[in-house]
């Protein structure tokens, strides 16, 4: 299985890994060591790129196969790296039905990004969500705690203006 190449590069600490490796020192002869420690492994890095994996893998002794699947398969895990300004568009079907695809689209055509990617620079992360609860201003979109509805494609890049900082 080739292993994707982020297009983002890994950019650790010498303290993050110091960090991490006391963290898989404490854990490591627990059983069920392995989700607390890609846990906390999230909470310092932000994101769990192939190199923590890797980390995590050797840490701990257990395949970095595992890792990856463990990775892959919980939605609480991010393999990307989040952007300065975390998007995230709603999918769920209120949203769809007004047009939050269309809206999805452009984002990922202004940014040059796909879904769960960062923008080189960092700056932006595009992700679709379900359901937030706000359907009575559906379509809707957030960028990190800020509420964006009754969004039409043609308001994208005044919100990415907002964030041009």
């Amino acid at each position: 299985m080739g292993m994707i190449k982020a297009a983002v590069p890994f950019n650790g600490t010498k303290e993050q890994e110091a960090e991490l490796c006391a963290i898989i020192a404490e854990l490591k002869d627990t059983r069920g060591a392995l989700m607390p420690v890609m846990q906390k492994a999230q909470d310092i890095y932000g994101y769990l790129p192939i190199e923590v994996q890797t980390m995590i893998a050797e840490g701990l002794n257990v395949p970095l196969e595992k890792v990856y699947g463990v990775a892959t398969f919980y939605s609480q895990f991010s393999l990307n790296p989040k952007g300065k300004y975390r998007i995230s568009v709603c999918l769920g079907t209120a949203c769809y039905v007004k047009g939050s695809g269309d809206i999805y689209e452009k984002l990922q055509e202004k940014l040059g990004i796909g879904d769960g990617g960062c923008t080189p620079d960092g700056k932006f992360s595009l992700e679709a969500c379900r359901c937030i609860g706000a359907c009575g201003l559906a379509p809707v979109l957030t960028v990190n705690d800020d509420v964006f509805g009754r969004l039409t494609v043609d308001d994208v890049d005044s919100i990415l203006a907002k964030y041009a900082d």
